[in-house]
C-alpha cells in the first residue's frame, strides 16, 4: 500500500483533532460523533474499493441546521470536509481525507412527503432509491431513474452524480426527474432551489448542483416528480450471434424513432455469469444479448415488439423471447440487475468501468475494447445501458496481484480515452470522483478546466468541500492538449491502496 505523504495542515488538525470532537459535540449528539479508528474503519472507501482512507473524524447530523452549523465552523476554521450518502458510489466520490471531516448523511432517511395531485415526493437525501417507488407503488405510481444499485444507493448520491439506470433511455437520468432541492452551502448558508413546479425563475442553480459530486454543497432535501405506470410493459429477450449484429441493431432500433422504456446489452462472458447468478433464461449461445422494453397502450406495445422483432431479424439475431407477463419480464431484467455481484465467479476482483459514446459508434468500440482485452491480457465482460450509448466495461482482476490493478487501471483508462476520441465523455452517470480526474485533460484544456473551478470557488472560497476530487491535482491540461505527469508521480499517489 502507497504511504500517504501528510502535508503539513493534516499534522495540525491531528494535533488539534481533540477540539474539533469537543466542538462537534457542541452541535449533534455525542454518540453521532465518530472517531476511534475501528469506528471511521468502515468508511475509509466506497464500492470503488482499490483505494482506502480513514477520515480524521465521522459526524453524522440529523437535521438541516445541524448541517448548517457544521460547515460554518469548518468553514471557520478552514476544516476539509468530505459528504458522503451510502458509499455506494463507482469513482471514489465519497472516498475521506486523512484531514477532513466526513459528513455522513445515513440518519437523513425520511420520506417527508407523497403528494399525489402534484406528482412528487419529497424526502431526505439518505432514503434509498427504490424506497421511493415502494412507497407510491400501491397508488399505481413509480420513480424511473432505477441504478442497479438502486436497493442501497440514496437519493442524494443520485441527485449529487446524476445517476441513470436501465430506464434512463425513455425517462431521462436524474436531472430529469428532479424537481427541486434544499441544500447548505460551506458557509452555512441554507438554500432552496426549484419546488414542485417543473419551471423556476433566474438561473438553472438546480442543473449546476445535479452532478457536482458534492463539490458545490450538501443536499439535505430532494423533491422527485413520479410517474403513473403503464397501462402495458414488455420485455424482449434477443440474441445475437455477434457483437457487432446487437450494436447494430440497437442503432437501427433507435434511428427508426422507436425508444424503449429500457434497452440493455450484454456480451457472451456476462450472458453466462448471469444465468448462472439468477437463471434468468438469457441464450447461452448467443455472444451478445439485448433486453429491449416497451411500455405504452397494449396496442401500441404490441405493434412495437412487432416492430423490434423485425429490426432485430435483420440484424441477424439468432433468437427472440418475448415476455408473457410481468415476474417474467422482472427476472430478465434480474440478471442486468445483478450483473456486478455475478462476476464474483469469474475473477477474484472487477473494476467496473462507467463512459458514454455516440450510439452509432458502439460496435466499433466493442471491438477496441475487445482489442484492448487482449492487448493487457485481462477478462472484460460487458453490459451497457445501450440506447444511450453508456458503457459499463468490466474489468476483471486478482487484487493480491500487485501489478494487476495498475495494469487494469491503465486498459480502463484506456477505453475511456478512446471513448472520447470517437465524440463520447468520461463518464455517464458514475461520477468522476478520483478514478477519472487524471483524464478530464482527454476532454478539457487548461481554461475549460480553469472555468469550472472558478465557478466551485464562488461557492466554496476555499476549496474545503470534498477536495482532491473531479479536477487533475498530478497532471496540467495543456492549450495544446498535452498531458504530463508531474514530477513523475504514478496516478492516485496520493491515495493510499490496499
Amino acid at each position: 500500500m502507497t504511504k500517504l505523504s501528510m502535508p503539513k495542515i493534516d499534522r495540525k488538525l491531528l494535533s488539534i483533532k481533540e477540539t474539533v470532537v469537543k466542538n462537534l459535540k457542541k452541535i449533534v449528539k455525542s454518540e453521532n460523533v465518530l472517531d476511534h479508528e475501528d469506528q471511521t474503519r468502515p468508511f475509509e472507501t466506497d464500492a470503488l474499493t482499490a483505494y482506502k482512507q480513514k477520515p480524521l473524524v465521522a459526524v453524522f447530523p440529523e437535521n438541516t441546521e445541524q448541517v448548517s452549523k457544521i460547515l460554518s465552523y469548518c468553514n471557520g476554521e478552514r476544516i476539509k470536509v468530505v459528504p458522503r450518502g451510502a458509499g455506494t458510489g463507482l469513482s471514489g466520490g465519497a472516498l475521506p481525507l486523512a484531514d477532513s471531516i466526513l459528513l455522513c448523511l445515513g440518519k437523513f432517511n425520511k420520506i417527508l412527503e407523497i403528494d399525489y395531485k402534484n406528482r412528487c415526493v419529497t424526502a431526505q437525501p439518505g432514503v434509498t432509491n427504490l424506497s421511493i417507488t415502494q412507497a407510491v407503488e400501491e397508488k399505481g405510481f413509480y420513480y424511473a431513474p432505477d441504478p442497479s444499485s438502486q436497493i442501497a444507493c440514496s437519493i442524494g448520491g443520485n441527485v449529487a452524480e446524476n445517476s441513470g439506470g436501465v430506464h434512463s433511455l425513455k425517462y431521462g437520468t436524474t436531472t430529469n426527474n428532479l424537481l427541486g432541492v434544499e441544500v447548505v452551502f460551506m458557509d452555512g448558508t441554507i438554500t432552496k432551489l426549484g419546488g414542485k413546479t417543473y419551471d423556476s425563475e433566474g438561473y438553472d442553480l438546480l442543473g449546476l448542483i445535479t452532478g457536482s459530486e458534492g463539490l458545490l454543497c450538501v443536499i439535505t432535501e430532494v423533491t422527485v416528480k413520479i410517474l403513473k405506470k403503464p397501462q402495458s410493459v414488455k420485455a424482449a429477450l434477443i440474441g445475437f450471434p455477434t457483437i457487432e449484429d446487437g450494436g447494430n441493431c440497437v442503432s437501427d432500433i433507435i434511428a427508426s424513432g422507436i425508444i424503449p422504456a429500457g434497452m440493455e446489452m450484454m456480451d457472451k462472458a456476462l450472458i453466462h455469469a448471469t444465468d448462472n447468478f439468477v437463471k434468468a433464461g438469457y441464450p447461452r449461445d448467443a455472444e451478445a444479448m439485448l433486453i429491449v422494453e416497451l411500455d405504452g397502450t397494449d396496442t401500441e406495445v404490441t405493434e412495437l415488439i412487432e416492430r423490434v422483432n423485425e429490426i432485430a431479424k435483420k440484424n441477424n439475431s439468432s433468437s427472440i423471447k418475448i415476455s408473457k407477463n410481468d415476474k417474467q419480464r422482472l427476472k430478465f431484467w434480474a440478471g442486468r440487475k445483478a450483473a456486478f455481484p455475478a462476476c464474483g465467479d469469474m475473477a477474484p476482483d472487477y473494476y467496473c468501468m462507467d463512459g458514454t459514446i455516440p450510439r452509432g459508434k458502439l460496435a466499433q468500440v466493442l471491438k477496441e475494447i475487445g482489442r484492448l482485452s487482449k492487448k493487457y491480457n485481462l477478462p472484460v465482460a460487458n453490459a451497457f445501458h445501450a440506447g444511450d450509448g453508456n458503457l459499463h466495461p468490466l474489468i476483471m482482476y486478482d487484487a493480491n496481484d500487485k501489478k494487476a490493478l495498475e495494469k487494469t487501471e491503465k486498459f480502463g483508462a484506456d477505453i475511456l480515452k478512446y471513448c472520447v476520441k470517437v465524440g463520447g465523455v468520461l463518464t455517464g452517470e458514475h461520477g468522476v470522483g478520483v478514478e477519472k480526474r487524471e483524464l478530464m485533460c482527454e476532454m478539457f484544456n487548461n481554461n475549460d478546466v480553469q472555468q469550472q473551478i472558478k465557478i466551485k470557488k464562488a461557492l466554496d472560497i476555499s476549496s474545503l468541500l470534498n477536495p482532491g476530487k473531479v479536477y487533475p491535482i498530478l497532471r496540467k491540461c495543456a492549450e495544446e492538449g498535452r498531458v504530463h505527469v508531474h514530477r513523475g508521480k504514478t496516478k492516485f499517489s496520493d491515495i493510499p491502496r490496499f
